[in-house]
């Protein structure tokens, strides 16, 4: 006899290593392999049942919700440090959080939407889901944005500058998309709402379906039910002047210990001349000549993107352990226990260095290097994968301690 349990949806998580030539119900079916090559930053692709455990619950006369609950998602919005907001149509207004949970709307009440960014560094379900795009390289990886609304809620037609995977974890949305060049906007807006959206395919999502997007694919959607909930798994997409102007300023800073570049400059050849407010050109040729001399190599480059991609947006703020193991504790801690990183820490690197949340924690001369690179993949390291730290850890001065006092890391 079938049942009408309902139960949260508790997400997998995916096996390392990820099998990237093998087919994916998330992908309908194909390999991540083939998705980068024929959908990724190229068409949409709309996948139904992604999530293949909502359609066996369904069959078995069961059904799934989000892991999440509006009360939760009510909770992080009224924290400071998490990026939320809530967006009214008919007419369209926006207000930023944090929100007090007993002012926002009833799930039945029409035409709002509640946007709670960064839910993969605050909820474990959020950050496994996250884990399951581990196929695409970390640095273009932002983070999980859920949006729960009440029927008729959405943030109008619109565009985004980045790819986005759209998870229907609860009720049902009516997504609309075109790939139409006018991009004008509506004026007077506090949102950026498409002028002329003319869609071209129109979907209803249901839970476990799945809507992925490439950059710039006009869409709207539309809550069709109380309590609709979208899970977007967002990506960054930096623009060229932003990285290498950061790279040109942290160059400045090597620049600083060059002791050919700190010489003065001298000019003994200078003859006389009749324009003295022309710049001379012996110093036009010199600085030319030093600049030429810079020279950023793979490495250089690779690096200091490593640490400009793993460092936390403004309002990510760790919170210390309490209490707080010092020194002698915390190694005698690591007998029995694992370690993990924090869910809001980021993890990047290049064939020479590691970067923790911006900081280089560790090089490939190193002993702890396969242990920094182990931990970058899997999160966290058991209490037998990490027993050599207790041997490489002499002093309280090093990256593993200082990062578990600034809430990088945790003891499990």
């Amino acid at each position: 006899m079938k049942s009408n349990k309902t139960s949260a949806y508790l997400p997998p998580k995916p096996p390392q290593p990820l099998p990237t030539q093998e087919a994916w119900a998330l992908l309908a079916g194909m390999s991540p392999e083939r998705f980068m090559k024929d959908y990724w930053q190229k068409k949409p692709l709309l996948v139904r049942g992604a999530i293949p455990a909502f359609a066996l619950a369904k069959l078995a006369g069961q059904s799934l919700d989000s892991p999440l609950s509006m009360a939760e998602l009510a909770k992080l919005s009224s924290q400071k440090n998490v990026e939320s907001r809530l967006v009214q149509s008919q007419p369209w207004s926006l207000k930023h959080g944090p929100f007090k949970p007993k002012k926002l709307p009833q799930l039945t009440d029409p035409n709002w939407t509640l946007l709670v960014q960064g839910v993969n560094g605050h909820h474990p379900a959020a950050k496994t889901v996250m884990s399951w795009f581990k196929f695409i390289p970390e640095a273009r990886l932002d983070d999980l944005m859920i949006s729960i609304a009440g029927p008729g809620g959405g943030v109008g037609p619109h565009l985004d500058s980045y790819d986005v995977f759209l998870i229907q974890m609860a009720g049902h949305r009516n997504w609309r998309i075109s790939t139409q060049k006018d991009h004008s906007l509506k004026e007077g807006l506090p949102l950026k709402i498409l002028k002329n959206f003319k869609p071209t395919q129109d979907w209803v999502l249901e839970p476990g379906d799945m809507l992925y997007l490439p950059p710039n694919v006009a869409h709207d959607g539309i809550a069709v039910d109380a309590g609709c909930q979208t899970w977007s798994v967002g990506f960054k997409a930096p623009n060229y002047k932003d990285l290498i102007s950061e790279i040109l300023w942290r160059t400045t800073e090597v620049l600083e210990n060059d002791p050919e570049l700190n010489q003065l400059y001298a000019d003994p050849k200078q003859l006389a001349i009749q324009d003295s407010a022309l710049v001379p050109t012996a110093l036009v040729q010199a600085i030319h000549q030093k600049i030429n001399q810079i020279h950023w190599s793979h490495s250089d480059i690779s690096c200091t993107l490593a640490s400009i991609l793993s460092e936390p947006k403004p309002q990510t703020v760790f919170t210390p352990p309490d209490p707080l193991l010092d020194f002698d504790a915390f190694r005698k801690t690591l007998r029995s226990t694992g370690i993990a990183l924090s869910p809001l820490s980021k993890i990047l690197h290049d064939q020479e260095f590691i970067y923790l949340n911006g900081e280089s924690v560790s090089d490939n001369q190193a002993d702890d290097w396969g242990l920094w690179k182990k931990i970058s993949t899997n999160q966290y390291l058991t209490k037998e994968e990490q027993r050599p730290l207790q041997q490489i850890m002499g002093d309280p001065e090093n990256p593993w301690f200082e990062a578990y006092c600034a809430g990088w890391l945790s003891l499990i």
